[in-house]
């Protein structure tokens, strides 16, 4: 008897682990009131090396240092475009672009308006056939037993694999939020013969019911924080690796 109830107490702790943890984010929250006040938390960021390196530059927790990881593995819990456009080409320092957008679909800024129609945002309006505008993608992947996501920018070379993945799961009939991710990179190259790192993607498992409630949750949370991001997150750092352009080959500096 004993050992059926210690039993069925393993599994219910096991059952809270995971993200299914993000359950108790009200709890937590309420619990830190007095840490956190005043405090203004940034989501941290992934970065991707340049050259065809094959390793994530990946917050190491203390705040300042990163580690090395060959794979990442999390949630995808919300995504979204992101592109970007100087009028004048990128010559070092944090300065916002001159028009952005967290959509793909209307930019703010110079010059503005719709996305789709805007002529820095068709090929050959830059360098060679490329864009003037650089269309990206935002990731916002959670880690199993972590509950802030870390966000992850996709360049113009892994957006394909990316559309591929998301396309593979929809027919599947699952979203990107609903099951874990891994994530790696291979070295690729463009048509000029300069090596980009480019991530790949593939599925880990599907999420149990649990930790499904908990990440519709957090979803719902990512997407109200981007719709209020500001140029400020397109800021380029000026310690950032460049990522090259697969259309030209051309060195470009990442998102920040």
């Amino acid at each position: 008897m004993a050992t059926e109830k210690n039993a069925k107490k393993t599994t219910e702790v096991a059952t809270t682990g995971g993200y299914g943890e993000i359950a108790n984010m009200n709890f937590l929250s309420d619990a830190m009131d007095d840490d956190c006040a005043g405090l203004d938390f940034q989501l941290e960021r992934i970065k991707l090396p340049s050259g065809g390196m094959t390793a994530f530059e990946v917050p190491a927790g203390d705040g300042e240092n990163t580690d090395l990881a060959k794979e990442i593995e999390g949630v995808i819990i919300y995504n979204h475009p992101v592109n970007s456009y100087y009028l004048e080409a990128y010559k070092g320092g944090n300065n916002p672009p001159d028009c952005g957008s967290f959509d793909g679909i209307c930019g703010t800024g110079n010059p503005g308006g719709n996305c789709k129609t805007c002529r820095f945002n068709q090929f050959g309006s830059g360098d060679g056939k490329g864009k003037a505008c650089k269309n990206r993608r935002m990731l916002y992947i959670l880690r199993e037993n972590e509950i802030f996501p870390m966000m992850l920018n996709l360049p113009t070379g892994s957006l394909k694999g990316f559309t591929k993945y998301v396309q593979s799961l929809l027919t599947r009939g699952k979203r990107p939020h609903q099951v874990e991710t891994q994530i790696s990179l291979r070295k690729a190259s463009n048509s000029g013969g300069i090596d980009y790192s480019q991530a790949v993607f593939k599925v880990v498992r599907a999420l149990d019911e649990k930790e499904q409630a908990s990440i519709d949750i957090m979803a719902g949370q990512m997407k109200s924080y981007a719709a209020n991001l500001t140029a400020a997150a397109l800021i380029v750092p000026e310690e950032g690796n460049p990522f090259v352009d697969t259309e030209t080959g051309e060195v470009i500096e990442p998102l920040k």
